[in-house]
């Protein structure tokens, strides 16, 4: 299997030859041709680039500049891709690199980023996990060990003029309702920090200052950060540009449903192995808004969960209609609340919702005013029995662990 993008990861991403890129445009070139029913190699680097070091400070969590975020591989044209066909994309394998066998978890402070539980965890935090083969363990996060289903968090194609035109005017209509909301509401196009592929000079620049961020999904695909997208799933992206423009990265060695950390799994650099074809015309064939994926029979197997529920009722007391991001919220909250009785900070607790194969679920949206959301977390990553009995908890956490933390 040829490799198409080979990475030097001693080097910078703007240092990588054009092939890595950290904005979507429809005008940046694509690095590579491959033929529909062709399978091949892409390195890619961690979200950050680099960014964040194997130590035991979270300094550089704080300080990490997210405007240069997320850095893909790409863009890989297809021979024959139209506007309206589908892109069919298999993946073969996601693997790590031999001399990175370590990947890191983080929860991002408020003032730079932020994530889903950020009102009660505003401090930057980070957490090392070293692999082992299939399974991770963290120096950070004592007693546990879990199995990881590795995927790409972030793959799609690029936009076409009109589609990056219609984004950023609906995220800037959002942004300009509140335009001081700290975390922001959304992240405009920034020149900031924008590496732009094989674009150079002047066209480089332009392409930047309305160059979509990649932070959020949208129909393309992009950052869905779907953890079931493992080796073995199939994805139909729609094509927006003449060949297509397929690029990736961000990759996760594990994470639990919502990424709920922000920063929410654990964040490695390696490789996915892929193999593309087409369907012509399927976008209208098959009435496609947004992609489709089949997950894959690769996935950790676990029996036995312990099921918290949440409604949306958020922690004020305040009832909300039918709210399922509240209801998640409380069920993520109930489910660090548990953890904490057996001796685990919340932040500690926090990180394993985001890194282990927790399972997210809408368990009811039509029982009024309450949405009901739940949270599964697998037993058996414990080392030791969590289950509730008429004795009580008892706290098996070693005192005084805790995830690494800023120096100031």
């Amino acid at each position: 299997m040829k490799t198409i993008v080979k990475l030097d990861l001693d080097k910078k991403p703007w240092e990588q030859d054009g092939q890595i890129h950290n904005r979507w445009h429809p005008d940046i070139p694509m690095i590579s041709m491959v033929k529909p029913g062709e399978e091949f190699r892409v390195e890619c680097m961690d979200w950050t680039g680099g960014q964040i070091g194997n130590n035991d400070s979270a300094d550089d969590i704080k300080n990490v500049e997210l405007e240069q975020v997320h850095y893909l591989s790409g863009p890989i044209g297809v021979e024959g891709a139209e506007p309206g066909d589908l892109m069919v994309v298999d993946i073969l394998d996601v693997g790590t690199f031999e001399e990175s066998q370590w990947g890191f978890n983080a929860l991002f402070a408020r003032e730079n980023g932020g994530g889903f539980l950020t009102d009660h965890f505003p401090e930057a935090r980070k957490s090392i996990w070293d692999f082992h083969g299939i399974y991770t363990t963290s120096r950070h996060v004592p007693n546990v060990k879990f199995a990881g289903i590795m995927h790409p968090g972030l793959i799609g194609c690029l936009p076409s003029k009109d589609m990056l035109e219609k984004w950023n005017k609906r995220e800037g209509d959002l942004i300009a309702t509140d335009p001081n909301a700290v975390p922001p509401l959304a992240c405009p196009p920034t020149e900031q920090a924008a590496v732009m592929g094989k674009m150079k000079g002047d066209a480089a620049a332009a392409a930047a200052k309305e160059g979509a961020r990649t932070v959020p999904p949208r129909e393309h695909g992009g950052n869905c950060d779907i953890k079931n997208l493992t080796k073995g799933s199939r994805v139909y992206f729609p094509v927006y540009v003449k060949d297509g423009g397929l690029s990736m990265g961000d990759l996760h060695f594990s994470q639990g449903d919502g990424e709920i950390t922000f920063c929410g799994a654990i964040e490695m650099a390696g490789y996915l192995d892929i193999k593309v074809n087409l369907i012509k015309g399927g976008v209208k064939k098959y009435g496609i808004n947004n992609p489709l994926f089949q997950p894959s029979v690769v996935e950790p197997k676990y029996s036995n969960y312990l099921i918290f529920e949440g409604i949306s009722v958020d922690e004020q007391g305040k009832q909300h209609y039918l709210d399922v991001n509240v209801a998640y919220k409380q069920a993520c909250l109930n489910a660090i609340e548990y953890m904490k009785k057996f001796g685990y900070t919340g932040e500690q607790a926090l990180s394993i919702l985001g890194t282990a194969p927790v399972e997210g679920h809408i368990s009811g949206i039509v029982d009024i005013p309450n949405a009901c959301a739940t949270l599964w977390l697998p037993t058996e990553i414990f080392d030791f029995d969590m289950l509730p009995n008429a004795d009580g908890p008892v706290e098996f956490v070693t005192p005084g662990t805790d995830m690494s933390k800023t120096s100031s």
